[in-house]
């Protein structure tokens, strides 16, 4: 019973963490990174299609992303959903290619940022101990119904916590990290 309840937590809170990493990725940095457009939709034959199914994204020079549709009739699809995205990105074409150059972070937008990144961290912790929550009310009402004795339930309980704080640890190196890449000039 208690292994069932761990690995449903571990389960439900590592989606948490991944929903966290995602988020993170839409904030951006002053350096180039292709996961900034994960979020962005191309309109791809009638399909909403993330763009990085849509064309080759690279690097260049630190702070600019190059784009090369692999159908050159999507750089306009592409260029209109990177303008419609509220990631304040604007491409520039030049024949097949699709460049990106990131604004420098002001103090000010760097500042905005780590607020929103700090938000979204603290929404992942509380999406974390609203599972621990429901974790061990399911192990009080097994409690309650004779299925696991009072014994057990502390030792569930005490997992449970283990393993909350373990994810909330995780959130807090994922919001560091964040923070000091904002932070980087």
């Amino acid at each position: 019973m208690m292994d069932s309840i761990l690995s449903d937590i571990k389960t439900k809170m590592q989606r948490s963490l991944e929903a966290l990493a995602y988020e993170f990725n839409k904030i951006r940095t002053g350096r180039a990174n292709p996961s900034i457009l994960d979020s962005i939709k191309v309109d791809y034959y009638g399909n909403p299609t993330p763009i990085n199914q849509t064309a080759n994204i690279s690097v260049e020079e630190g702070r600019t992303l190059s784009i090369s549709p692999w159908d050159k009739s999507m750089i306009g699809e592409i260029e209109k959903a990177i303008l419609k995205s509220d990631l304040g990105l604007n491409p520039n074409t030049s024949g097949d290619l699709i460049r990106i150059t990131m604004p420098a972070l002001t103090e000010e937008t760097r500042q905005d940022y780590i607020k929103q990144a700090r938000n979204e961290a603290e929404n992942s912790r509380i999406s974390i101990r609203n599972i621990r929550r429901d974790a061990n009310n399911s192990a009080k009402d097994l409690q309650k119904e004779n299925e696991i004795s009072e014994d057990e339930l502390k030792r569930i309980e005490a997992e449970v916590q283990k393993t909350t704080d373990h994810f909330i640890g995780l959130v807090e190196e994922e919001l560091k990290n964040k923070e000091a890449d904002l932070a980087e000039i």
